[in-house]
């Protein structure tokens, strides 16, 4: 009974200390990514010209977060949004492996040191920063790196205390596998995927890996099977965020688990003479006793070969890679009517991981909804020279769909916008968030004058009520300053407000408003002289107001998307 506590304790103390290494990483990554998402941002979104480049930035982002599975969301994120091709987001995922290679070796650092010495300084000194305010995420990637070390004394203090190496029922249970058998490795390897698409944390299985190889108990070859299977179940992450999103971020996250299952197959072939190779590279004999300090170390050399190895390899097959995950995931024909649904392009509520990946998205959509709010007013500009009645009527329905759909699409991303606004964020990221808000809303009030300007075109038909041809002209070059004002709008909307001059849009709107109070003091006369009558001078007028309203309304979307 004794014993069986004894073993109890150990494992209650074992899942804690798991919990813990999880719940450090991920304070220490989440903490890394906020102080470098807009660089991260911008490095991953630009430093992939090439498919060699494309692999030292996905390396150099997981080293810097310390998790390739935020590496690996945030790429499938950017190709959802556009930002990245197929192409570039593989080389970036197979860069990505070979930086999370460097949390093995921190693994394994933690199991031959004390790190004692440096995790209680490391919590002081965290606490301190994160009161600070103005360094708290400095403060948290310190509580995080804390907590992950601390986290590894435990495991390893656990180890040693359960005394593995010296209970016979363990060591039998082990030692009854043939580990010269494929079937054995195809097992633990099987066993590996699982645990690590379970708990969704390939460094958790590492560290259990780790510790039954250190303890002597688990046979190196075992081992390395099951870190195998890590590296095929840490691939559950990507795809399984990847299920809401496009075709193209699916594809992307298949490309992992399509590289990790071709590494696995390979070095299966080739198991032992390559596991061999390692455990020299370390200095380790398979068949001799008492090594087990070396141990973590060969699991953290097998795991950084296999990726370096396996990059090497496919880094030059790309193109291949991506026409294989293009057929098994091929484009689907959707039906006319499915296509002319609701649906945003860019923003799915299962991709936010970061606040920068979500204000990106969010950035992407809301111009592609500037653009479409400039599509409608093109609608209306037809509207107004078409003279077929059903026709007409047609135009007026699509023209009223399309302002049913502005007002969906500023709650849809008014809605994600507070989604994001729930987690912790940057002063930038805040700012950013609050011109979103408003450019949303100013680009609805676009849609609605739209509607408003069809709405009074309708009225105009209905009454038969016909426009002079000087009345016709004037509300032609009004629309045409309107629609100019609207491709500025949008101009700004799709590029980087630097490399635009608000003064351009300022000038437009100017023209606009010059142009209204000439035309209101010409219809006064007009309607005095008896060049039209009264009602005609009204519908004229209302089309004015309307048209003047929807340049205020471009002005203040460009003036949002500049922090005025």
């Amino acid at each position: 009974m004794e014993i069986s506590n004894t073993y109890l304790n150990a494992a209650v103390q074992l899942l804690g200390a798991l919990g813990l290494l999880i719940y450090g990483m991920r304070i220490m990554s989440d903490a890394l990514q906020k102080m470098a998402g807009p660089q991260l941002r911008h490095i991953l979104a630009r430093m992939t010209t090439n498919r060699v480049t494309g692999m030292l930035t996905g390396m150099l982002v997981t080293c810097a977060v310390q998790s390739s599975s935020a590496t690996t969301v945030m790429t499938v994120s950017f190709v959802s949004a556009g930002l990245l091709t197929l192409a570039q987001a593989i080389s970036v995922i197979m860069g990505a492996n070979i930086g999370t290679t460097l949390t093995a070796w921190i693994m394994s650092l933690g199991y031959n040191v004390d790190l004692t010495s440096v995790v209680y300084p490391s919590f002081m000194l965290g606490i301190v920063l994160i009161y600070m305010k103005r360094h708290r995420y400095v403060g948290d990637f310190l509580f995080g790196t804390a907590f992950m070390f601390l986290s590894l004394v435990m495991l390893s203090a656990t180890g040693k205390s359960m005394d593995l190496e010296h209970n016979a029922d363990v060591v039998s249970f082990f030692a009854s596998f043939d580990t010269s058998s494929h079937l054995t490795i195809l097992a633990f390897l099987a066993i590996g995927t699982l645990i690590t698409c379970i708990v969704q944390s390939s460094a958790a299985v590492m560290a259990i890996t780790i510790l039954l190889c250190s303890t002597g108990v688990l046979p190196i070859y075992l081992g390395i099977a099951l870190v195998m299977g890590e590296n095929i179940g840490t691939t559950a992450t990507a795809n399984l965020v990847a299920l809401g999103a496009n075709t193209q971020a699916r594809r992307a996250a298949l490309a992992h688990l399509l590289f990790n299952v071709f590494g696995v197959i390979w070095v299966l072939v080739a198991f032992y003479p390559f596991v061999n190779m390692v455990c020299a590279i370390v200095g380790y004999d398979p068949s001799v006793g008492g090594q087990t300090a070396k141990l973590p170390v060969v699991l953290a050399m097998f795991h950084t070969c296999f990726n370096v190895v396996n990059t090497a390899v496919l880094i030059w097959m790309v193109p291949q890679m991506e026409r294989v995950v293009c057929w098994l995931l091929p484009e689907k024909q959707e039906a006319k009517e499915e296509r002319e649904m609701f649906r945003l392009q860019y923003i799915q509520s299962n991709l936010v991981q970061t606040p920068e990946i979500a204000v990106l998205q969010a950035q992407k959509e809301t111009a592609v909804f500037g653009q479409r709010v400039g599509d409608m007013f093109g609608m209306v500009r037809t509207l107004f020279q078409e003279t077929d009645p059903k026709d007409f009527a047609e135009l007026f329905s699509q023209i009223e769909r399309e302002e049913d759909m502005s007002d969906k699409i500023e709650m849809e991303i008014a809605r994600y916008l507070e989604q994001v606004s729930d987690g912790h964020l940057s002063d930038e990221t805040k700012q950013k968030i609050r011109q979103m808000m408003r450019e949303i809303s100013e680009l609805e009030s676009i849609g609605d004058a739209c509607y408003k300007l069809a709405r009074t075109l309708e009225r105009k038909q209905e009454s038969g009520k016909v426009f002079t041809s000087h009345q016709t002209e004037q509300l032609q070059a009004l629309m045409l300053l309107c629609d100019q004002a609207l491709m500025q709008m949008n101009t700004v909307m799709h590029g980087h407000r630097s490399d635009h001059d608000i003064r351009e849009t300022f000038r437009i709107e100017n023209d606009i408003n010059q142009l209204r109070l000439r035309l209101k003091s010409e219809n006064v006369s007009a309607v005095n002289d008896h060049e039209y009558d009264y009602a005609v001078g009204t519908l004229y007028v209302d089309l004015i107001n309307e048209l003047e309203k929807l340049g205020d309304y471009v002005v203040n979307v460009v003036e949002a998307r500049f922090g005025k």
